[in-house]
C-alpha cells in the first residue's frame, strides 16, 4: 500500500479564530470554506479545520481533543524562520508552548498550540532538504 496521508482535519471551537490563525500565522491561502469547514491545499495533502461538533456528528464518535501525544510539523528552510514564524503564530492567535532551542538530534525547533490546542513544532533542520514545491525529505 501507498505511504501517504490524503487529508488531516483537525476540529475546532471557532472557525474564524482557527482562520485567522492559520491565515495570519502561516499565511496560508484557504481553498473551500464554508459555515463549518475551511480546507487548505498542502504539498501533497489538504488540511482541513472543521467545526468540532461537526467533526464529531460526521465521524459518530469524539475525537481525542487537545493534550495528546502528538504534534503537526512546520519546516522552514532557515534557522531565523523559526523565530519569525512563531511569533506570527503568536500574534494571530498561538500560544507558544516551548521556546526555540536546540534538540539533542541537530536542527532548531520552538513549539506554538494552535487556538484549540493543536501542536505545531516550527522547525529548521539542515539535514532535512526542503525543495522547491515545499516537501521535506527525511535526512541524517
Amino acid at each position: 500500500m501507498q505511504q501517504q496521508i490524503s487529508v488531516i482535519t483537525l476540529g475546532v471551537e471557532d472557525l474564524a479564530r482557527s482562520r485567522r490563525f492559520y491565515e495570519r500565522g502561516f499565511e496560508w491561502t484557504s481553498i473551500f470554506e464554508n459555515e463549518e469547514i475551511i480546507f487548505f491545499q498542502m504539498n501533497g495533502f489538504v488540511l482541513g479545520l472543521w467545526l468540532k461538533t461537526s467533526l464529531e456528528a460526521d465521524a459518530g464518535t469524539r475525537p481525542a481533543t487537545g493534550g495528546g501525544a502528538f504534534t503537526m510539523a512546520h519546516n522552514v528552510p532557515e534557522r531565523s524562520d523559526v523565530q519569525r514564524v512563531m511569533g506570527r503564530l503568536s500574534r494571530a492567535g498561538g500560544t507558544i508552548t516551548r521556546a526555540p532551542d536546540q534538540p539533542p538530534q541537530g536542527g532548531f525547533r520552538g513549539y506554538v498550540a494552535d487556538p484549540d490546542g493543536h501542536s505545531w513544532e516550527i522547525a529548521w533542520n539542515p539535514a532535512w532538504p526542503i525543495d522547491e514545491n515545499g516537501h521535506v525529505t527525511f535526512g541524517l
